[in-house]
């Protein structure tokens, strides 16, 4: 960000985030990490509805976007938090905890770790990535706008994202705009 405030740089790929909007401009996200849940074999936990209840524990990672993400939404669940996800997954592993919240992709891994273990398909929230740009430079933004959508359109994000092998990363839909930040045009 500080180099884009400084016009050392043309461009940066980043989350999207509120406290950096005043500071820089966002394309349309192309991309989304959704945040759901990793739940141990034979739990109940259907959906991310059904884990907010009283007397679930939710192990989470300490100060990080998803768990930012749920302490939003969370009235009756129990957040568990720890230092590192390797700390998370172990309190599921072990039956401390009846879910882990975190972002897909390392929860998908940590699922093959876990016999009969399952990652819910729906989610909670999403860390969503933009291109960003100094605020001074509109036309450069507006181009960008018009290259991400024209790379979602026709499937390129899509193909990147699987050649790549990025198991639960998505294209961000056109609609899915919740970071709460006007998208510049």
């Amino acid at each position: 960000m500080e180099c884009l405030k400084a016009n050392g740089c043309d461009l940066g790929f980043a989350g999207i985030d509120s406290t950096r909007a005043a500071n820089v401009g966002y394309t349309l996200p192309h991309i989304m990490v959704p945040f759901t849940y990793l739940v141990p074999a034979g739990s109940s936990i259907r959906s991310v509805a059904d884990a907010d209840k009283r007397g679930v524990r939710i192990a989470v990672v300490r100060n990080h976007a998803s768990t930012l993400a749920l302490e939003r939404i969370l009235k009756y669940a129990e957040a568990i938090a720890v230092d590192i996800p390797d700390a998370a997954f172990e309190l599921v592993r072990t039956g401390k905890a009846d879910a882990y919240a975190s972002p897909r992709p390392p929860i998908l891994e940590y699922a093959a770790q876990l016999p009969g273990a399952r990652v819910l398909d729906d989610r909670y929230g999403a860390n969503l990535q933009a291109i960003a740009v100094a605020k001074d430079q509109p036309i450069r933004l507006t181009y960008l706008n018009a290259f991400v959508e024209e790379a979602k359109e026709s499937g390129l994000l899509q193909q990147i994202i699987d050649r790549a092998g990025q198991r639960g990363i998505q294209v961000a839909p056109a609609e899915d705009f919740t970071a709460g930040i006007p998208p510049t045009r």
